[in-house]
């Protein structure tokens, strides 16, 4: 399962991205999180992890696997034979600022897991997305 979300923010591009990379001020512009913790110092970078505790769901750790400065990243957690992928991304384009923000599950339960939880999970996605052009928005 793959969900995509994308949306256009009336703000600017840096202030989307530092946003965005500022994981661990999430729970402060989505109600999507409750806490977002670094377990390393420094900026995001590959290898990078953070403890991220959300509604209704069990604790996670996330890794950094790609990361594009001033751009996107791309962070993965495991749980029960489920891989989850999720990609931020900002866009800009002729002067319009955008977010692209992608969740996928892959693993030999995924398809379990999106009959399950698909609905939640494109809820969720939208939901970031919507808050995250709020609150930049709020902020400009």
């Amino acid at each position: 399962m793959r969900h995509e979300s994308t949306i256009t923010i009336d703000a600017p591009a840096a202030l989307v991205w530092q946003t965005i990379h500022t994981v661990e001020k999430w729970p402060e512009w989505t109600p999507t999180m409750r806490q977002v913790r670094r377990l390393d110092d420094g900026d995001l970078r590959v290898g990078s992890t953070a403890e991220v505790r959300q509604p209704n769901q069990p604790k996670r750790v996330w890794t950094v696997t790609e990361l594009v400065p001033d751009r996107s990243f791309t962070w993965v957690a495991s749980n029960l034979g489920v891989r989850l992928t999720a990609e931020h991304t900002v866009t800009e384009q002729d002067g319009t600022v955008g977010a692209l923000l992608t969740f996928e599950l892959t693993g030999r339960l995924a398809a379990v897991s999106a009959l399950l939880a698909g609905r939640t999970i494109r809820r969720l996605v939208d939901l970031e997305a919507a808050s995250l052009k709020k609150w930049c928005e709020a902020h400009a």
